[in-house]
């Protein structure tokens, strides 16, 4: 194979970009890739200045800036753990603070700052449960804990002057993963205090996107699921009135994002089978705008995680919609739209924009009539159907949008079809789709994929000897769930950070993760061992007859080692072909070059496989001492 396909990681300057809330300059936190590991600028869009963020801020992706715009806020962990204090660390490299200095260590599950003072609100997850604190991002007063519970509650927000807080709770529907959104006061006088919970009862979920970001405005933009289907929703928490955007003549998702700084519009993305569409809501005169752009994707959702979003288009401080625009073939570009004329102008481009292949999307009918989404896409100048890799998300709780992908453009390069499919467990399908996976983990999901394959094949795309499976975390555990249950439609799994055995996981999770799946098993592995042994891929590594390859961190908190290598020790006892590589870190690699590393090995390992050659080089080796379980 050639190597010109690394041309394709070359040109991903920019990951995403996330502006600061403060009521002062306009800036944007922007996360780029590097060769040696993502890293932070500060773009002033004024002066139109970028500058470095020093010293060291943990996971790029989950910083944000200060409301001052003099440091970045972010989880700081050991090792990729994922658990850890928030610290305040200055842009220019100086001292950073540890802004819960008293706190045992936790997960980040929420993080937001006040428009005006030093404050900040996070929602962290520990052994005690699920809590909600305020904190000066000075570090001038203790943290406040404004809430607790056991029972799930996260994504944390606070008003533009500080005088409220909201959480995502579900100690109205304790063990299922339908939010309510509870505002509570943050004063010296009621801290704590519970304003008002908006919730429209147990089956439908409310979640908190933004408060106004006018000072002294006291509307919560919410995402409501009275329709089975996201739609935004602007609550006036004082009182208890609110303003829904109903858009029945709209199918699918429409789902909030940002409204500007005057408070008079809300951006917002109807999702029409993984089909992104921008729109603007005027909540008080209800009207309804569509924006001309291009066509790709303009957020990525993201679950249980210190951001609803991976990256999100979202208002400048004029007012405009900036919108965060990208395709399977089009790195990330900012698009700036006037609303005057409505026009839609680029603001910055990628450098390197290398022709690759538009995906398009489908509708796969799954073995009960299911409509499934199926990105797909043929190597250049093929006709005939292709040795085919298939993508599988992670979460399950995510999505795979329109986004710029190196790993599907390096594929299609080499001459092989790509493939991704929204399974039931996918964001932005609706509440039933999303929930399609609850207490039966993997049953509608290997449903899904077989229906993809059969398309894939149907089609001419894909040839049903030479089709791979692979994925991250979620999508790492289905790769090998498909192999142990589907093992005649697959010739290999390439897995990334995967789940293989949930009883042995479960000890090792970090208690945020534990209390998820509890819910997501509807079962606890104590009391029903025999559900968590029935989704787990080991309980199948007989049935295995392709090549396996694992790829997992030393410190991986959501997938931990031991259970992977448990696996491998039995996959490699009942006579299979499995390869664990281990990498030092937690459940994702930030490095342009492990990515390369990555890639080529994969393609070193398919052509293997193509050539009927084994992927084992010797026997299973156990994590280094030191790692997750290993301590």
């Amino acid at each position: 194979m050639t190597h010109d396909w690394q041309r394709f990681f070359d040109a991903r300057q920019c990951l995403s970009s996330r502006r600061g809330r403060g009521m002062g300059d306009d800036l944007e936190l922007m996360v780029h890739d590097g060769p040696d590991g993502a890293f932070l600028t500060v773009w002033d869009v004024v002066r139109d200045v970028t500058r470095p963020v020093a010293g060291a801020y943990g996971d790029p992706r989950n910083a944000v800036l200060s409301g001052d715009g003099r440091a970045v806020l972010n989880l700081l962990d050991d090792n990729g753990s994922e658990m850890g204090h928030l610290w305040s660390v200055p842009i220019d490299g100086g001292s950073g603070t540890d802004l819960t200095p008293g706190l045992p260590p936790y997960t980040l599950r929420g993080i937001d700052v006040a428009r005006t003072g030093a404050l900040a609100v996070l929602s962290a997850v520990a052994e005690d449960g699920f809590t909600l604190w305020l904190v000066d991002t000075d570090g001038g007063r203790p943290p406040r804990r404004l809430f607790g519970s056991t029972a799930e509650a996260w994504n944390a927000r606070v008003s533009a002057d500080g005088r409220w807080a909201s959480i995502d709770t579900t100690d109205h529907n304790p063990g299922l993963r339908r939010f309510a959104a509870t505002v509570l006061s943050t004063t010296a006088d009621a801290p704590g205090e519970t304003i008002r919970t908006l919730s429209d009862g147990p089956e439908a979920p409310v979640r908190g996107i933004r408060f106004s970001p006018v000072p002294g405005d006291n509307r919560l933009l919410v995402s409501t699921e009275r329709s089975g289907h996201q739609r935004p929703c602007v609550w006036s928490f004082t009182d208890g009135s609110r303003i829904d955007l109903d858009a029945e003549h709209l199918d699918g998702d429409v789902v909030p994002l940002d409204w500007s700084d005057d408070a008079a519009y809300v951006l917002l993305v109807h999702v029409d089978h993984g089909v992104h569409r921008v729109l603007e809501w005027e909540p008080d005169s209800g009207r309804l705008r569509a924006v001309d752009h291009p066509a790709g994707a303009f957020f990525e959702a993201d679950i249980a995680d210190a951001h609803p979003d991976y990256w999100a288009s979202h208002y400048g401080a004029d007012g405009q919609p900036r919108l965060l625009h990208q395709r399977f073939d089009l790195p990330l570009t900012l698009l700036r739209e006037d609303r005057g004329d409505a026009t839609v102008t680029p603001v910055w481009t990628p450098s390197l924009r290398p022709a690759g292949v538009a995906l398009t999307s489908h509708i796969v009918r799954s073995i009960d009539g299911t409509p499934v989404q199926l990105w797909a896409g043929r190597p250049p100048g093929r006709k005939g159907p292709a040795p085919t890799l298939l993508s599988i998300h992670g979460g399950p709780q995510l999505v795979t949008v329109d986004r710029y992908t190196p790993e599907a453009q390096a594929w299609l390069a080499e001459g092989f079809a790509y493939a991704a499919v929204n399974y039931r467990g996918s964001q932005t399908f609706g509440r039933r789709f999303r929930e399609g996976f609850w207490h039966t983990i993997g049953e509608r999901e290997l449903e899904d994929i077989a229906a993809s394959v059969h398309w894939l094949v149907h089609e001419g795309i894909a040839d049903p000897r030479q089709i791979f499976i692979t994925g991250a975390s979620y999508g790492g555990y289905l790769s090998l769930l498909s192999l142990g249950r589907l093992p005649d439609l697959f010739a290999g799994a390439l897995a990334f950070v995967p789940m293989a055995d949930w009883l042995a996981a479960y000890a090792d999770m970090n208690p945020a993760l534990r209390s998820a799946w509890r819910s997501f098993f509807h079962a606890d592995p104590d009391d029903d061992p025999e559900v968590f042994h029935r989704a787990s891929p080991i309980s199948y590594v007989d049935g295995v007859r392709a090549p396996v390859w694992i790829s997992t961190g030393t410190h991986d908190t959501r997938t931990p080692p031991r259970q992977v290598h448990r696996y491998a020790q039995a996959l490699e006892k009942a006579g299979g072909d499995v390869t664990v590589e281990w990498f030092s870190g937690g459940h994702e690699t930030n490095s342009r070059n492990s990515e390369l590393a990555d890639q080529r090995r994969m393609m070193e390992l398919i052509t293997k496989a193509m050539h009927g050659e084994r992927w084992a080089e010797g026997p299973v080796t156990p994590p280094p001492p030191g790692s997750i379980g290993y301590m």
